[in-house]
């Protein structure tokens, strides 16, 4: 079948790695997987090195006579545009943006010019256009500002001006984070260089017009490492082992067990979402995926997630990004993974943004990484609206490194500690830092500077207004594990990982399912007779009331409190706690408590209710010595409850499904079975309900099945029936 868009002709044949064309049977099954940056065929790792390729009729009028090729296939015409992939050609750069602002008006979106590049000689280079939803807009002080209509939709693709003076596309993303609608009549600023039945008009020359099937479009060839030398001689191994600066450096066999991994995870739930980024040559660059379980539990603890590359520090062969949260036992759940080729703005834009397009455009409302400039970059690009805080855990862990080689390190990790953990007011920190940098060995540490300068991202005396749900370290003992701890690490291959990674998500959700059932069964004791750790105990999973349970003892070390100023209806307290100080010695401490008895607030201003997500000794002291002997509802935090419903199903919030598409009707049946699951495995009664509803199902189906086509289409075109 050979498709036209307005000029040119676009076909798929079958090619071996060489280029030369072949027979493609009718067993080879085409299966279009759309994704960041290219198509990728189900089932290609059993073509042994065929790949299928989208050619075009170069030159080729609309209005001219059909084409046909030589095995007699007739030029037939289409009214949607293809889809953009990498490594179409055109012209001009006033014919990609035609091409894909048609595309646009047909799928229902509009199309801005969001970055453009020039040479030294005013010539353009490189552009990128993007959905009209893309980015923010900047906020303004104006007094009725206009609401906001982008939704910072990554959807786009990217062209660069080859030597062959033509135009290509390098990356296309096809996604959105939005709804998009081609029959809702909404009309955008882009299509009205696309009016309702024009045409764009080329003039060809008789040699030109003459002149086809030139191979232009991108490939799905993968290459394994025994190949790699062969199409790449000039290029070295990497030092990173497994991946270079333009592809990951695969092994034998890795490639398809990507592939395999792949498309298991697709059979186990329709659900799983992934994304392939290639280069122009075809291989495998970047990788995204998530599995449905991963994308419901981010519906329900998306408030902070930290986004993990430790493995990209080289000592790794798994270049492994992963996305983390912590759920309502305090355990690490998995958002999503992602392999890099290299730790690049680049690379991290794509990952992020097909993070971003996973979860439907929802960013989370902190993000935890760790300290890097290419990171924070990317993220206040990709995430605008995110409040971007620097791993403590890991900064700290750097101080020997970074400070190992001066002779009075282990004094100034002593100042530098006292500073990031014991400081309650920032003109404490800052203090305590500038008592530590008079040291003559670091006055001119550029780390150290570096840390000064950002330290309203990491230090936690600055970060006491953010919800940070218990994830961020706020003291020393505090420990941030690996998640993949006991199955991956330096020594693991990326076909070890793959093979291990279902294991590890078992294993990680069966102790949550263990931890549901501990805190349902009410097995928690509460130590003491406080009404505040009875009111939570009702609530809250154990996990979370084993820590509550240490402010509830600590309110017996907070001996003494005075008022201190009154404003209105808000009263501040000083609060005294025995602390235990240097040589195993108690010694007391001042705590600021802010007490508003109208609004039932309460505030304190060593800020754990904000770092952990319950409240602290200092608060609940001042609140039961005013008599209040139960936590004020604003304090009681639903992320932490024991009869939380969580769903099975991902939820894409679509408001109807395409009936004819029988792979919508697949999705949306699966969906709505696995709600029959969760209900049916509730008790033996509703699970003997369920099965009887399901059996009485499938004897529908079969009388469907054996009854006669023309009976049952009149039966359901009969407007009486």
């Amino acid at each position: 079948m050979i498709m036209n868009w307005k000029r040119r002709a676009y076909k798929l044949v079958l090619v071996d790695s060489n280029g030369t064309r072949l027979e493609a049977g009718s067993e080879l099954k085409r299966k279009r997987k759309k994704n960041g940056e290219g198509v990728v065929w189900n089932g290609i790792s059993k073509l042994q090195g065929l790949c299928w390729v989208w050619i075009w009729m170069d030159k080729v009028c609309l209005n001219s006579e059909g084409v046909g090729d030589e095995e007699g296939e007739s030029n037939v015409d289409v009214d949607v545009p293809v889809a953009p992939v990498v490594g179409m050609e055109f012209e001009s750069y006033e014919d990609v943006y035609y091409f894909y602002n048609w595309y646009a008006k047909e799928q229902g979106f509009g199309v801005r010019v969001t970055n453009t590049w020039y040479r030294k000689t005013k010539e353009r280079y490189r552009a990128k256009l993007s959905c009209s939803s893309a980015g923010f807009k900047k906020r303004t002080e104006a007094n009725r500002p206009r609401p906001e209509t982008r939704t910072g939709c990554p959807a786009m693709i990217k062209f660069r001006l080859m030597d062959s003076t033509r135009w290509r596309i390098i990356e296309v993303e096809l996604d959105h984070n939005h709804l998009i609608n081609p029959t809702s009549g909404k009309f955008y600023k882009s299509h009205k260089q696309v009016a309702l039945g024009t045409k764009r008009t080329f003039h060809l020359d008789a040699a030109a017009a003459q002149q086809v099937h030139k191979i232009r479009m991108f490939r799905t060839v993968i290459i394994d490492a025994e190949d790699d030398a062969s199409v790449h001689p000039d290029e070295g191994e990497s030092p990173k082992g497994l991946y270079s600066n333009s592809q990951l450096k695969l092994k034998k066999g890795d490639a398809e067990a990507i592939l395999n991994f792949f498309s298991h995870q697709q059979l186990a739930g329709p659900d799983f979402f992934y994304v392939v980024d290639v280069n122009e040559r075809g291989c495998f660059r970047n990788l995204f995926w998530a599995d449905a379980k991963s994308r419901v539990a981010y519906s329900y603890f998306s408030d902070v997630v930290a986004i993990d590359t430790a493995c990209l520090n080289g000592a790794y062969q798994v270049p492994l990004v992963m996305f983390l949260g912590i759920n309502h036992h305090k355990q690490s759940i998995l958002f999503g993974c992602g392999l890099l080729a290299s730790d690049t703005v680049e690379s991290y834009t794509w990952l992020f943004r097909a993070w971003l397009t996973c979860i439907l455009g929802r960013p989370p409302q902190v993000i935890i990484t760790h300290q890097c400039e290419i990171l924070q970059s990317v993220v206040a690009d990709v995430f605008p609206r995110s409040t971007h805080c620097l791993c403590l855990f890991n900064i700290m862990q750097k101080v020997p490194e970074k400070l190992g080689a001066c002779v009075q390190h282990e004094a100034i990790s002593a100042v530098l500690s006292r500073a990031v953990y014991s400081s309650l007011r920032a003109e404490e920190f800052e203090a305590t830092w500038e008592d530590m940098m008079k040291s003559n060995e670091i006055r001119g540490n550029k780390w150290l500077q570096s840390l000064y300068e950002e330290r309203k991202r990491w230090a936690p005396v600055y970060l006491k207004e953010i919800f940070l749900a218990g994830i961020f370290s706020i003291q020393q003992s505090d420990a941030v594990s690996f998640f993949f701890d006991g199955y991956l690490d330096e020594q693991t291959s990326l076909k070890e990982f793959l093979e291990k990674y279902d294991q590890t998500l078992q294993t990680k959700r069966q102790l949550e399912a263990l931890a549901d059932l501990d805190s349902k069964s009410c097995s928690f004791v509460p130590k003491s007779r406080s009404y505040f750790e009875l009111q939570v105990s009702k609530l809250y999973t154990n996990e979370i009331l084993r820590m509550f349970e240490r402010e509830v003892e600590g309110m017996f070390s907070c001996f003494n409190s005075r008022q201190i100023n009154v404003d209105g209806p808000v009263i501040t307290y000083i609060v005294e706690e025995q602390v235990e100080a240097e040589g195993n010695q108690r010694g007391a401490r001042d705590y600021e408590v802010c007490y508003n008895e109208a609004e039932m607030e309460v505030f304190c201003i060593c800020g754990l209710f904000n770092f952990r997500g319950w409240l602290c000794r200092h608060a609940l002291f001042i609140l039961s010595q005013n008599g209040i002997k139960e936590i004020p509802a604003q304090y009681i935090v639903s992320r932490w409850r024991k009869d939380m419903k969580r769903s099975s199903v991902y939820d894409h919030n679509c408001s109807g499904i395409d009936i004819s598409n029988p792979v919508h009707r697949y999705d949306h049946l699966y969906k709505q079975i696995v709600k029959v699951v969760e209900e049916g495995k509730k008790s033996h009664d509703h699970y003997r309900t369920a099965l009887q509803a399901m059996e009485n199902i499938l004897r529908k189906l079969h009388i469907l099945n054996v009854e006669d086509p023309h009976k049952l289409m009149c039966k359901y075109s009969c407007p009486n029936n």
